[in-house]
């Protein structure tokens, strides 16, 4: 495995446990992805793995170097790309990486030959020597990628990569995350509330949830654990005690709207809309990853708060050094 986390916990100052009691292995050549909403620990879980904070009790390896004992040969041997960006605006991309290239003392045999090559890797070519302040967002997470691979790390952390993003340079990103795991052999680790962004990167997904993983497996698996097809029903005053039956798995409010879980749920929706109460309007869908989150948190991914400014501050001191 290259990483194994050992009963992981991380307990802030004001005695909130962002990271609660995890244990985890994530397989070489791995794209998995941590899925949940805005300060569920996904993030506080990274930045311990790459020694940024320290946890407060637990452990953990990447590629069997010790996150606490060992924490400058884990450095060596990951990439991380920040949910914020980190480049330095008033350089240009090369010098951009270039400054990370002398940072983790890439040979200089070795240092022109790699930057041209992720240059072209992520498409930055031709805006190398334009300073980052023009570039686009999508071209800045690019830059990022590139950066987080310059020293040829094992492990890439990708904390939220599109985070802010329009829909076409989202999907650029996600190419180009696709065209490394087949070039290289990397174990990609993805923090991310998208679930369109999980399902279609990520080997194994788990679903994070208030520090505590709530369930693990490949985004095939999870949906099909769900057990049948969704019905959303928009509905003022549902009368649930008329729905007792075995072929409703699961029920859930949700402000105007009740969702279930219907095992074959085109044979049974007449039933349902007939006993159920005056309904507005009926969805029948298959699951997605969000009604598997719904499903075994009781609540929606896009709910949530912020994981907070500690750790940034943390981290940006860590980036100025």
């Amino acid at each position: 495995m290259i990483i194994k986390i050992d009963d992981i916990t991380k307990v802030y100052e004001n005695n909130i446990t962002a990271v609660d009691n995890i244990h985890l292995e994530i397989k070489e050549g791995e794209i998995f992805g941590l899925l949940g909403p805005n300060g569920a620990g996904k993030t506080t879980l990274i930045h311990m793995l790459a020694t940024l904070i320290k946890p407060t009790s637990g452990t953990a390896s990447v590629n069997n170097y010790d996150i606490i004992k060992q924490q400058e040969e884990v450095r060596r041997n990951i990439g991380i790309v920040f949910q914020d960006p980190s480049s330095d605006d008033m350089l240009t991309g090369y010098e951009n990486l270039k400054l990370h290239a002398l940072m983790f003392n890439v040979p200089k045999a070795e240092r022109e030959k790699k930057i041209k090559r992720l240059l072209q890797l992520v498409g930055l070519s031709k805006r190398a020597k334009d300073r980052v302040k023009y570039y686009s967002g999508g071209m800045r997470r690019r830059l990022e990628l590139a950066r987080g691979l310059l020293h040829s790390p094992k492990v890439l952390f990708l904390d939220e990569p599109t985070l802010g993003l329009d829909p076409q340079s989202r999907e650029h990103v996600w190419g180009y995350i696709e065209d490394l795991v087949k070039r290289r052999n990397l174990s990609i680790i993805i923090t991310t509330h998208y679930m369109e962004e999980a399902e279609r990167l990520c080997n194994r997904i788990a679903i994070i949830d208030n520090g505590k993983i709530v369930i693990l497996d490949t985004p095939k698996n999870l949906k099909q654990k769900i057990g049948g097809d969704v019905v959303r029903l928009k509905i003022k005053e549902p009368n649930l005690k008329k729905l007792d039956f075995d072929y409703i798995k699961k029920m859930n409010v949700k402000g105007e709207y009740l969702f279930l879980t219907v095992i074959e749920a085109s044979k049974h929706l007449q039933e349902i809309l007939k006993l159920v109460g005056e309904v507005e309007t009926v969805e029948l869908r298959t699951p997605t990853l969000n009604d598997v989150f719904l499903h075994y948190t009781g609540r929606n991914i896009m709910e949530g708060e912020p994981e907070g400014g500690y750790v940034d501050k943390i981290i940006r001191a860590r980036a100025r050094r």
